[in-house]
């Protein structure tokens, strides 16, 4: 059986809406992961909230660049940094994001939510 491919998720902006790990615990959390049986460590994900421009947006995906470029320093050879969706690719990709999510730009918006009456 192969190990499952994850990355982990960090809340780089702290955002009360969003998941994942605080920047500061990432370390621990990372090292920790490595170290598990049928599990390979792959990168690091991040949903930032959405900020006004392209600098706000590069700025916030920056924070997760350097969270993997220090991982990477300390030996766990991460490939994946996962970031950015339709709203803020552009900025994702500007600061190192090497997987995007474009649902919404691919597929267009989800339909709005059937409710039934019963």
């Amino acid at each position: 059986m192969p190990d499952l491919q994850i990355c982990l998720q960090v809340n780089v902006d702290g955002g009360a809406n969003k998941s994942g790990v605080a920047p500061a615990s990432l370390e621990e959390l990372a090292q920790a992961v490595s170290r598990l049986p049928r599990l390979k460590l792959r990168g690091l994900m991040c949903i930032p909230e959405p900020a006004p421009d392209f600098e706000a947006q590069r700025a916030l995906f920056l924070r997760a660049k350097v969270l993997f470029d220090q991982l990477n320093g300390q030996g766990l050879a991460l490939d994946t940094l996962s970031m950015g969706m339709s709203d803020d690719l552009e900025a994702a990709v500007a600061a190192g994001s090497t997987m995007v999510r474009v649902g919404r730009g691919v597929f267009g918006s989800r339909p709005a939510k059937l409710t039934s009456v019963v």
